[in-house]
């Protein structure tokens, strides 16, 4: 009965989401350069200058798979102010199983395959998804873990565009 009730509070806990705040440590996003689903590379200072909206997330995860459509909508809103989703994807298959549900949910923004130097650079994910918003100067300024609705991330993102 415990492990039941333990496995339904993580599960509670996963689908409301956590919130952190970096913003008073500036801590600064660890650098990268990754293979964008299509296969070219991609870093994070070709991003320089903009709010990131940095998601690590997978095909397989449900929580994942429902925040992609706000982040669709996020970066048609805001692209042209400056803000650029950047979907971090974990499937173990990599490329040939990203694209085909890239191109099912219509994801706007670039996906690249995470390796395991950049998870562990960005604090050994625990969970997915994860998502960390990153300021122009390049700090993270919030990390939110588990699902977390589109109105969370516009409101944050507000006072950084």
């Amino acid at each position: 009965m415990k492990l039941i009730i333990s496995a339904f509070l993580s599960l509670a806990a996963l689908l409301a989401g956590n919130s952190s705040s970096a913003a008073e440590s500036k801590t600064p996003a660890s650098n990268w350069q990754l293979s964008a689903a299509d296969g070219k590379p991609v870093k994070l200072s070709d991003f320089k200058g903009k709010v990131i909206i940095l998601d690590f997330w997978a095909t397989w995860c449900p929580p994942c798979r429902a925040e992609i459509p706000g982040f669709v909508a996020i970066q048609k809103k805001y692209a042209d102010k400056g803000l650029t989703v950047v979907g971090v994807s974990v499937d173990q298959q990599g490329a040939s199983v990203v694209k085909p549900f890239m191109q099912q949910l219509e994801m706007n923004y670039p996906v690249v395959l995470a390796n395991a130097k950049m998870i562990g650079d960005y604090g050994d994910i625990g969970s997915i998804p994860t998502t960390f918003i990153i300021d122009r100067q390049g700090n993270i300024v919030s990390v939110h873990q588990g699902f977390t609705d589109r109105a969370t991330f516009e409101g944050q993102i507000q006072s950084l565009l």
